[in-house]
């Protein structure tokens, strides 16, 4: 049995590494493509991953609001990822960063545990990371945004580990 290769997670005020990745409905999508709208939140997830399926509804909120583009990043394949947005109620646009493929992105990022999402400026570098569920964090997001993501119904806990 061999080792894993460890990749180190990329940091804030890095340039964000280049990819480009399959559409989960058709077509293909590089980084450089989604950067001159604005900023762009990079969420990875895995579809069987717990925490991922609580914080991605919350991110869909500031999809939601138009506040934020935002594009996931499933580890899965396709079939899986669709079955995942629909369950969640997922409408963010989906990149596949597959197994078959190497995941190409997830190891440029340093991926090692999911959700991780990485906020990436218009100038291409990494404005903020953030692992696993973080409330407080989460919160911040949306009001930058002008999004109350979290409401005064939602009981939910200050921090999950992905």
């Amino acid at each position: 049995m061999s080792a894993r290769k460890q990749y180190d997670l990329a940091k804030t005020g890095e340039l964000a590494p280049g990819f480009r990745l399959a559409r989960l409905e058709g077509g293909e999508v590089s980084l450089a493509d989604l950067l001159p709208g604005g900023p762009v939140l990079l969420v990875f997830f895995k579809v069987t991953c717990p925490v991922c399926q609580f914080t991605l509804p919350f991110l869909e909120r500031i999809h939601a609001g138009a506040a934020l583009p935002i594009h996931t990043v499933s580890q899965n394949d396709a079939e899986d990822t669709r079955e995942f947005n629909t369950e969640y109620g997922i409408t963010m646009p989906t990149l596949l960063d597959t197994e078959e493929s190497g995941f190409p992105a997830s190891n440029a990022y340093g991926i090692s545990h999911v959700p991780t999402s990485f906020l990436v400026g218009i100038d291409g570098k990494i404005s903020h990371v953030i692992e696993g569920w973080n409330k407080k964090e989460i919160e911040s997001l949306g009001a930058s945004v002008g999004v109350r993501v979290i409401g005064p119904n939602d009981d939910v806990p200050a921090w999950k580990a992905g």
